[in-house]
C-alpha cells in the first residue's frame, strides 16, 4: 500500500497556519541539508526547535534530546532521520500531540504513514518542506 500525501493546496494551508517546527535530526553543521533547510525556514518566519541528542544548540536555538522534552506546542515535526527510524520518531510524536508529522524528501516508512493516518494525524512523507513552502507561498 503506497502513501498518499495531502494535496499541494492542503500542504500550503498547513504551512501558512504553522508557526513552530521541531526538526528531528537537525545537524549543527552548516553544510548539512537539515541545517540549510531549517535555516531557510527560520528566515521565512518559522520558529525552529532543534531535536538532536548530540548537540546543545543549533541556529542559536537550544537543542532538545527528544521530542518529549519539548514543553510547548509544536505545529510540525519535520524529520531528518533515515526511514528505519520513523517508527520510533512517530511514537514520540504521538506523545507530544503535534499537528503534522513530516518526513523529508527521500524518507518513507509506509507502516508508520498508515499507522499515524489511521489515528487521525496529518502525515507527509518524501517531500521537502522548503520546496513545498516555496511552491505554496
Amino acid at each position: 500500500m503506497a502513501i498518499e500525501n495531502p494535496s499541494r493546496e492542503e500542504i500550503g494551508k498547513l504551512l501558512k497556519k504553522a508557526k513552530k517546527i521541531a526538526v528531528v535530526g537537525l545537524s549543527d553543521n552548516p553544510e548539512r541539508t537539515s541545517y540549510m533547510i531549517a535555516e531557510a525556514m527560520m528566515k521565512a518566519g518559522y520558529s525552529i526547535i532543534p531535536v538532536n541528542p548530540t548537540v546543545d544548540e543549533v541556529l542559536g536555538m537550544k537543542a532538545y534530546k527528544c521530542l518529549t522534552d519539548i514543553k510547548e506546542h509544536v505545529d510540525i515535526v519535520n524529520v531528518f532521520r533515515r526511514s528505519e527510524f520513523l517508527p520510533e520518531v512517530a511514537a514520540e510524536f504521538e506523545k507530544i500531540d503535534a499537528d503534522v508529522f513530516w518526513a523529508q524528501q527521500g524518507i518513507v516508512h509506509e507502516e508508520t504513514f498508515h499507522s499515524l493516518k489511521e489515528k487521525g494525524y496529518t502525515v507527509i512523507m518524501d517531500r521537502c518542506i522548503k520546496v513545498e513552502h516555496a511552491l505554496t507561498k
